[in-house]
């Protein structure tokens, strides 16, 4: 009986051991699809958190292009300068020329305002919102502006007496302004430089900039010659007005014959216009305003065609004649360009500038240059005499060439 009992149990046993097996296999699927639900919703929320953070940079950038959008609807301001004040009013002249009287902004810094002070004004209100800085003209302030120029007195040869002379009027004044306080004397305003081409009135203005730690100034004078009326003068005021500013100062004008030619009676509009420059250049080299800290060097190669009103005392005080280098001057212009030049032992400066008679400063560093040319050509390691005699002929034939196309050589 007991056995057939044992063996009526056995399926109950089996069925119950197939339940749990399917409850453990269900229990472990919905681990997994738990696990996996996680780890979907980990995904999810970090995709959240990633688009909630770029809703908020594209928020920023279109708030950011709104006020954008906003600043260009805006209406334009308008410049004008102030000619007078009035307690807390302001009389201003506008950019068309119509003059106001105005209120100005309380947060601006009332000791900047004074007349001629540059401004900005509302269009509606024509309110001062703002204080701008002084302008130049962009021929004027892309000047060749430096604080260095990288020109010493020992690079010029055979100038020492002319070095003496444009020291004395113009390093001295700066270095020591005392002594010609002391002697009740005005130092000189400015410096001609005339003598031909290529004899170094350009270096020389330029040493003497590096020398007393000046900014420099320099353009040509054909720049101020401009087409429209009262153009040049005005440039010539500007210049002037940025040379103050960034004081001590050398102005360097080259061919100062372009502007400063005599005045004529019988004349185009042109002419008119360009003495109309020279007449506002007379009176800023010495007219009401002081020329403090501020010298003028200009040059020339025609100085029969200046102006007598030019080269007056108390303008150009002195007028320093730089000729061509003589055999001396020409040696140390030699030694000069020769001394950082892989030469050959039959090279002599001495010799060279017996050969050179006649030739410019810039003649003689262009003969360097040719016989540096000529040696790399030939793939030496240095520069033979044979070289130098070669770029000398060279620089003899331009020379020739040029003076046969010269104005009075043409019906000779």
């Amino acid at each position: 009986m007991t056995s057939r009992a044992d063996s009526n149990s056995r399926p109950e046993n089996k069925s119950d051991s197939s339940n749990l097996n399917d409850n453990s296999r269900q229990l472990s699927i919905l681990k997994i699809q738990i696990a996996e639900l996680l780890e979907d919703s980990q995904q999810l929320l970090t995709e959240k958190l990633f688009l909630e953070n770029e809703i908020n940079q594209l928020k920023k950038r279109a708030s950011k292009l709104e006020e954008e959008i906003r600043s260009l609807r805006m209406p334009p301001n308008i410049i004008g300068y102030i000619q007078d004040l009035e307690g807390e009013k302001a009389i201003v002249r506008s950019s068309n020329g119509t003059v106001f009287m105005v209120s100005i902004n309380p947060t601006l810094n009332k000791k900047r305002l004074k007349p001629g002070t540059r401004v900005s004004l509302n269009q509606d209100t024509l309110s001062i919102i703002s204080i701008l800085d002084d302008a130049f003209d962009p021929l004027v302030s892309s000047t060749e502006i430096l604080d260095e120029t990288g020109v010493n007195y020992s690079d010029l040869g055979g100038l020492e007496q002319e070095i003496k002379l444009i020291r004395d009027a113009i390093e001295l004044p700066f270095e020591n302004p005392g002594v010609f306080k002391k002697f009740g004397i005005t130092p000189p305003k400015g410096i001609l430089l005339s003598g031909p081409p290529g004899t170094g009135k350009t270096m020389l203005a330029k040493a003497v900039a590096n020398a007393t730690n000046a900014t420099f100034l320099g353009l040509v004078g054909s720049e101020l010659a401009q087409k429209y009326i009262g153009e040049g003068g005005r440039m010539v005021r500007e210049l002037f007005d940025l040379a103050r500013k960034k004081s001590p100062t050398i102005i360097f004008i080259d061919e100062i014959d372009a502007i400063g030619s005599k005045r004529l009676d019988s004349s185009t509009s042109g002419d008119r216009e360009v003495q109309r420059t020279l007449m506002q250049l007379l009176a800023e080299m010495d007219g009401f305003d002081a020329l403090e800290n501020v010298k003028i060097i200009a040059a020339t190669n025609r100085p029969e065609l200046l102006d007598i009103a030019l080269l007056r005392p108390g303008r150009f005080d002195r007028i320093i004649e730089i000729a061509l280098p003589d055999l001396s001057a020409r040696k140390q212009i030699f030694d000069i360009h020769l001394a950082n030049m892989p030469i050959s032992k039959d090279v002599n400066s001495k010799k060279l500038s017996i050969i050179t008679k006649g030739f410019s400063g810039a003649e003689i560093k262009s003969v360097t240059i040719e016989a540096g040319m000529l040696a790399i050509a030939d793939n030496k390691d240095n520069c033979s005499m044979s070289d130098f005699k070669s770029a000398v002929i060279t620089m003899e034939i331009k020379k020739k060439q040029s003076n046969l196309s010269e104005p009075d050589r043409l019906y000779g």
